[in-house]
């Protein structure tokens, strides 16, 4: 390595390190504890009103459409849970862990420590096809790389995988309930996640098979669970999905790794409480620790800040995201369209 490649990578290292002394000096890693403690009286008056309209509607279809408001009830408690591992809520690992594993295990039925476990590896190598989980080749391929080697489902569904996106989605709040039943026995606190996690699960189905005859009460499991799935899903797609996927060949530095693997999505305050702040991925990413509220106020000196240093800054409207997402499924798939 040259003297002029060294000096290259020294500069690139100091990148993020000015900008985050612009993010300090402008008070934006800040708690805000006003805004969460309306955010989670928001957000448990939607759950307990769900579970109280639940009982009060009782044998009747239009069950169905309380399990609606029960999606977005549970998808708004995960966005909740995902502040709380990131420490945006409490300064404290004890506070936060607490209140995540009530809101996780307890609340919606996700193992807090396997999901925490599997987003701190995500967020240490964003779209990295040999670190980050969530771009495995499970059920859904990458990138042509992964496609060329794909067996099983992958290799079945992979070739129309973007039409089958939003359809997948509706298994999504399943597999989350079936992956965080599979990691209790390695999580840190197994027997804890273990009983609020199993508590939720005999009090959902007790709950369900109790007030509702059996065709309705499965009815109601399928509107509510699929509907999760597909809303908690549509949170995470146009953050990464068609962005570059990273391979042992790619070495950047934090703040490139950071920018490049992630897309915006502009909207207004509509989005951010869609979507729960995660529409400034970027930011998000760079500062995981942000509270939600101060993302927007930070994206300005982000885009300003990339401008200055020459990396590439990518953000697109609400309906553009998603469509760069399934055009990029759609190629990722294409050595399995023969």
């Amino acid at each position: 390595m040259n003297r002029m490649t060294i000096l290259a990578d020294a500069e690139k290292a100091t990148d993020f390190a000015v900008l985050s002394q612009r993010i300090r000096a402008a008070g934006l890693l800040r708690r805000r504890p006003g805004y969460y403690a309306v955010r989670l009286t928001l957000v448990t008056a939607l759950y307990v009103g769900g579970w109280i309209a639940f009982a009060t509607v009782g044998a009747s279809w239009w069950v169905l459409a309380v399990g609606a408001v029960l999606a977005v009830a549970y998808a708004q408690v995960a966005l909740v849970a995902h502040d709380l591992a990131h420490k945006q809520v409490f300064k404290t690992r004890r506070w936060s862990e607490a209140l995540g594993m009530l809101a996780g295990n307890a609340g919606i039925g996700m193992s807090y420590g396997w999901w925490m476990n599997k987003h701190t590896r995500h967020h240490a190598n964003p779209n990295h096809e040999d670190h980050d989980p969530d771009v495995e080749p499970d059920i859904l391929v990458w990138s042509t790389r992964q496609a060329e080697k794909a067996t099983g489902l992958a290799r079945l569904i992979g070739g129309h995988q973007a039409e089958l996106f939003f359809p997948l989605l509706l298994l999504e709040g399943f597999n989350l309930h079936v992956a965080s039943a599979r990691a209790i026995p390695g999580v840190k606190r197994r027997v804890l996640e273990g009983v609020l996690l199993y508590g939720h699960f005999a009090a959902y189905l007790a709950a369900v098979f109790l007030l509702l005859p059996p065709g309705m009460a499965l009815a109601f499991i399928a509107v509510h669970q699929g509907l999760f799935g597909l809303y908690l899903g549509c949170t995470f797609a146009p953050n990464h999905k068609g962005m570059p996927v990273l391979t042992a060949e790619d070495e950047l530095d934090y703040l490139r790794k950071q920018v490049l693997t992630a897309r915006n999505v502009r909207g207004g305050v509509w989005v951010d409480a869609l979507l729960g702040g995660l529409n400034y991925q970027i930011e998000h990413h760079l500062f995981p620790n942000m509270p939600t509220p101060n993302l927007r106020k930070a994206q300005p000196i982000v885009e300003g800040y990339c401008k200055e240093a020459g990396v590439p800054y990518l953000s697109a409207g609400f309906v553009d995201s998603y469509a760069q997402a399934l055009r990029h499924l759609h190629a990722a798939g294409a050595p399995l369209r023969g």
